[in-house]
């Protein structure tokens, strides 16, 4: 006698299957902000060490001419025989005397979105910089030794004094800032954070992000410093492999290749000062 067994094939049912898509689409929209917000922090992370390592390279130069009197080994506010006008200037300052390769200050400008390059001499072991183009991620403040140790030294590109940051602003938009201050130590900040507004009272931020020499305690002014010097070393390309140091790209509107002239005409459409910020060529 042969035994009929019914055998029962399980599957999934439409409605199944789409429940358990429709639970997999809802866990990915989840993750993918933090994820998302995880690799951005992981970025200025990244960014703020470079910052971390430029710092210890100025603090050593600035000790060993302390210690030895050598006015030309200081802080950036206090360097001999004149101050440095560019960034790059600044950056020739380290190499030339051994406390930066060149490559490595190259890769100490870079950040995503903001990618800065120039030429590497080397002479006798010694790097020298030239023909830079792009975009640094860092901005540079002349402190000088009498500053106090909350002065800010350095900055992402992205942020300026005291004021809200612009969404389109390089290397993080408002993804957020770093600063790094004359006494070593860093952070990573919010956005919400680059205002004194945003903290408990102004000497709270004064302290948290930083100081700004020509301020009094409690009174943070917005904008970055413009004094000792340039006041703040920056550098971008205005275009067609033509840079300008120490200009804000929002100053500047559409960019265009310079011209023999160009520059008196930037000065009165953009009521600048003087060129000497122009890096010269």
């Amino acid at each position: 006698m042969k035994i009929k067994i019914n055998k029962f094939l399980s599957a999934f049912t439409l409605i199944e299957l789409l429940v358990v898509i429709a639970i997999i689409a809802i866990l990915a929209a989840l993750a993918v902000p933090a994820l998302t917000s995880a690799l951005s922090k992981a970025q200025q992370t990244g960014t703020m060490n470079n910052m971390r390592q430029l710092y210890l390279a100025q603090f050593q130069m600035a000790n060993d001419g302390s210690a030895t009197g050598d006015s030309s080994s200081a802080w950036p506010g206090d360097l001999t025989p004149a101050l440095p006008a560019t960034l790059l200037d600044y950056l020739n300052v380290l190499c030339g005397k051994g406390y930066l390769k060149g490559g490595d200050a190259i890769k100490m400008m870079n950040a995503p979105s903001a990618s800065y390059t120039a030429n590497v001499t080397t002479t006798n072991g010694i790097d020298s910089l030239d023909t830079p183009a792009g975009t640094a991620a860092v901005k540079v403040w002349m402190v000088q030794d009498v500053d106090p140790a909350t002065t800010i030294f350095a900055t992402s590109r992205n942020y300026v004094y005291d004021t809200a940051i612009n969404p389109v602003a390089v290397p993080y938009g408002t993804k957020g800032f770093i600063t790094i201050r004359k006494g070593g130590d860093a952070a990573v900040f919010r956005v919400g954070q680059a205002t004194a507004g945003g903290w408990p009272n102004n000497t709270t931020f004064q302290n948290s992000v930083g100081f700004k020499a020509i301020d009094s305690v409690g009174t943070p002014t917005a904008g970055d410093p413009a004094t000792p010097g340039a006041g703040v070393l920056k550098v971008f390309v205005l275009g067609s492999g033509h840079t300008a140091d120490n200009t804000d790209e929002t100053d500047l509107g559409e960019r265009s290749p310079r011209r023999p002239g160009d520059c008196a005409h930037a000065i009165t459409n953009l009521n600048l000062p003087l060129c000497s910020g122009m890096l010269r060529m």
